[in-house]
């Protein structure tokens, strides 16, 4: 039997609707990001910028970076068999996973990527019921 997946996600979350034959099975993987912060580190003045803290800024890019590997591999281990895969979401995360699953080389069919703003599960769960049924 087909299995077909729309996937809803942002850097915070991912909701995951997999839909069966008549069956539909919603899940939810959470990132755990931690909004950025301040890390001490090593700072120098700039006469066009001011102070400018560059060690705490590259620790926060590696630790952001660290996250989203995690979070993704989450969100992977539960589409890796789908036999199609519709992508949505607000911001960048669905480009990035896209990336990850090229990279991976996946054999998964992506029938589309599209940008929509935030929505409740329930709404995320109609919407790829209401994609698929097409």
């Amino acid at each position: 039997m087909k299995k077909e997946v729309g996937l809803w996600i942002d850097h915070t979350k991912a909701v995951i609707v997999t839909v069966t034959g008549k069956k539909e099975e919603t899940r939810q993987v959470r990132s755990n990001i931690e909004k950025f912060v301040r890390f001490s580190g090593g700072s120098y003045a700039s006469p066009l910028f001011g102070t400018c803290n560059i060690a705490g800024a590259e620790k926060q890019d590696r630790n952001f970076l660290s996250f989203l590997s995690t979070y993704y591999d989450g969100v992977v281990s539960q589409i890796r068999h789908a036999d199609s895969i519709w992508i949505f979401g607000p911001g960048e995360a669905k480009g990035e996973l896209e990336k990850r699953l090229q990279r991976d080389e996946l054999k998964v069919n992506i029938v589309g990527i599209e940008t929509v703003e935030k929505m409740t599960d329930r709404q995320i769960a109609v919407k790829v019921i209401r994609h698929y049924q097409k």
